[in-house]
């Protein structure tokens, strides 16, 4: 009788026995089976964070080279002030950079303000028309109560990926209405003044001929209560934001203004690769007037979270493979205790002792087969239950340490998805940055694959192995007469 039949025999005439090595292997195999399954996961999360966050170039006006400037001319004129001066991106300059084979597309911040005419802005107790803010140029202005965010598409815009502001009725901003008026609201603004899509309102330019533009109400969102204000002290409250094109915000900063904008930010395809676009970007531009400067904290962010799930996910795969290795050592020592007269028997009749030996493994293997089948069916619930507790765990790390540390990107600066290059993307609300994209985590998709149940079967056979190895000391060791004389 061979080996592979008397192991056959073995477990269907113990059901008990094998029932219970069957649940033991199975409880093993489920947890290094949830294991491998979160830390590939974690894998594909950190691949597909390239793609879903990326990273950003912002190019922007130099101002540590302008204030230096202004320190040296400060030196030489003691009977006035000297005055900052900084320049606006030119967008002729930004395509050179957008160019580049590692930029996926670039997008352009034009943020001004002006007065309300003919309607009334929304005032808080902390707001006030008065004072006046530096301009571009370092002219100084005095500071419009509405905010004017300059845009391409309200859809790519930071508040509106991040579902912070919604369009309720009408539409928003898009890329045919470059040249118009068009203009879109936020609801308080609009319920205060009685304003609804279709009307028409009126905005004074606060710089050069402070000219009148009326302007056509194309939309109307709705801000989060959590908006923050983002422009000077005479628009305080987020309900005086208002989206138009970029031209028109162009058209309202001055015609000197034209063709440029106050940030460029230029999505990254490869985060990895952030370092090499900053340099090849740089070699592109007058480094005197324009700063280049990288924000990869959103994939940074996800990285980092996802190798600390990883890390853990390999723990538990060693810590459960050594622990059931020491379980089901344990466990067929005992079984060979129980089988001192049966092994005895076989070595009498000469069987050899690595058959004996082969007969244990094969047992054990019938047991993973069924084990594994048991492991892939549950594999995928325990695991998405671990992926879950870790990846919030690792949310609300990721979100105190953001919230210690210094804000996200640049000044000025927004991101959005991948569009084509060459598209003309206007950013959030003026002052922007991404510091909300930046606590974004991956979420890990658990699903049990046939390359999964592989690698699983791989260390299962592993397991049973050392298993049999550290117990066949006690096979090997045995004398069969004295074993039939016991």
């Amino acid at each position: 009788m061979n080996f592979f039949k008397r192991a056959w025999l073995n477990l269907t005439a113990k059901k008990g026995r094998s029932i219970l090595l069957i649940l033991v292997t199975s409880a093993i195999m489920l947890f290094v089976l949830a294991g491998l399954l979160i830390r590939n996961a974690a894998d594909t999360a950190t691949s597909n964070a390239k793609q879903r966050v990326g990273a950003t170039l912002t190019l922007s006006a130099n101002r540590e080279a302008a204030f230096k400037k202004m320190r040296s001319g400060s030196s030489t004129s003691k009977t006035s002030r000297p005055k900052l001066t900084t320049s606006p991106v030119k967008l002729s300059d930004a395509k050179k950079i957008a160019k580049l084979s590692n930029i996926a597309s670039y997008t352009a911040t034009v943020s001004t303000s002006a007065n309300a005419k003919g309607f009334s802005a929304i005032s808080t107790s902390g707001s006030s028309s008065a004072g006046g803010m530096k301009g571009m140029g370092g002219s100084t202005t005095s500071s419009g109560d509405i905010a004017i965010s300059g845009v391409t598409s309200t859809s790519t815009t930071s508040a509106f990926e991040n579902s912070s502001s919604k369009i309720t009725k009408g539409r928003g901003i898009t890329i045919a209405d470059e040249g118009t008026n068009n203009v879109v609201i936020e609801s308080e603004l609009a319920k205060e003044d009685g304003l609804k899509v279709g009307d028409s309102i009126k905005l004074k330019a606060t710089t050069g001929t402070k000219q009148t533009y009326t302007l056509k109400v194309v939309g109307i969102y709705k801000a989060s209560a959590s908006a923050s204000t983002q422009q000077g002290p005479g628009a305080t409250d987020p309900s005086n934001s208002v989206y138009t094109s970029y031209t028109f915000a162009n058209t309202v900063k001055g015609t000197k203004y034209k063709n440029t904008a106050d940030s460029v930010t230029f999505n990254v395809s490869d985060p990895a690769k952030v370092s090499a676009a900053k340099k090849a970007g740089k070699a592109l531009i007058n480094t005197s007037r324009y700063s280049l400067t990288t924000d990869d904290s959103s994939y940074q962010t996800v990285k980092a979270s996802m190798a600390n799930v990883k890390s853990f996910a390999d723990k538990i795969v060693w810590l459960v493979a050594i622990a059931g290795t020491i379980i089901l050592a344990l466990i067929v020592i005992l079984m060979i205790r129980e089988r001192r007269y049966e092994i005895g028997v076989l070595l009498s009749l000469g069987e050899a002792r690595w058959k004996i030996v082969a007969q244990f493994f094969v047992e054990m293997v019938m047991v993973l087969v069924v084990s594994i089948a048991i492991a892939g069916a549950g594999g995928k619930f325990v695991g998405n239950q671990l992926g879950k507790q870790l990846v919030s765990q690792q949310t609300t790390t990721g979100t105190m340490s953001t919230q210690q540390g210094p804000g996200g990107g640049a000044p000025g600066g927004n991101t959005s998805d991948t569009k084509p290059a060459g598209n003309m993307q206007g950013g959030g609300a003026p002052g922007s940055n991404s510091s909300m994209s930046s606590q974004k985590q991956a979420e890990l998709a658990i699903n049990v694959t046939a390359l999964d149940l592989v690698e699983l079967g791989g260390f299962g056979l592993a397991i049973m192995f050392l298993s049999i190895m550290l117990a066949s000391g006690g096979i090997l060791r045995l004398q069969p007469k004295k074993v039939l004389i016991e």
